[in-house]
This record gives C-alpha cells, structure tokens and sequence, in this order.
C-alpha cells in the first residue's frame, strides 16, 4: 500500500481546492488513508461520469440534484438524499440531469486520484 496520507481529525471544506476532472465536472479529495478515501464531486447539467470501473468498493451519496445513475448495465434516477453502492469491478458511471454534487467514499482509497 501507497505511503500517501491526508489523515486530518477536522477537515475544513473551504481549505481544499476543486479539481477539474472533465467536461463540467470537478472533484474534491476531502481526505484519505491507506484504507478509505472522502472525495466530492460537482456535475453541471448534461455532464457525464463515463462508464469505467476500479477494484474499490464505492457508496454515493447524492448531496444534491439529480442523476442518471448505471450500475453493471441497471439504471435508475436518484435524487438529493439517496445513494447508491458499487460492488468492486462494477462497470457503472452517471448523467447529470439537474446539476449536483456527489459524495463518494472508496475503500481502499484511490490511488490514481493522488497526483504524484
């Protein structure tokens, strides 16, 4: 396991810069260890989260709008409040049709969201 940390017992949200990661999209990687990482990430209206899949667990949280959620070929339209798991290698990815944001937690954290 990667030696990468950003353990911090209080994690000020307005200490943390966004990162762009595509087309309306950004990310925020609140904090991580070894073993679980907290990252959130804003959709504009019409932005995609390309399908793709990792070895990570995941559970979304929809912090709010509204999403075009697919998992392993299964789609359904979340909203504010509900959430969804990705079980490891599960081809999954989003639409957003009302701009929001998700919470994500990892488990292992993901290490290719680290630049080095």
């Amino acid at each position: 396991m990667s030696n990468n940390t950003n353990k911090q017992v209080f994690i000020e949200d307005s200490t943390i810069g966004w990162e762009v990661t595509g087309e309306g999209v950004k990310r925020k990687i609140m904090s991580y260890d070894e073993r679980v990482m907290l990252v959130k990430v804003v959709f504009q209206k019409g932005a995609i989260g390309t399908l793709h899949h990792h070895y990570h667990t995941q559970i979304t949280h929809i912090d709010s709008g509204v999403f075009e959620v697919e998992v392993d070929g299964v789609k359904k339209v979340l909203n504010a409040g509900d959430a969804f798991y990705i079980p490891p290698n599960a081809v999954h990815g989003v639409v957003c049709l009302e701009a929001g944001m998700l919470v994500d937690i990892f488990s292992p954290m993901r290490e290719d969201f680290i630049q080095q």
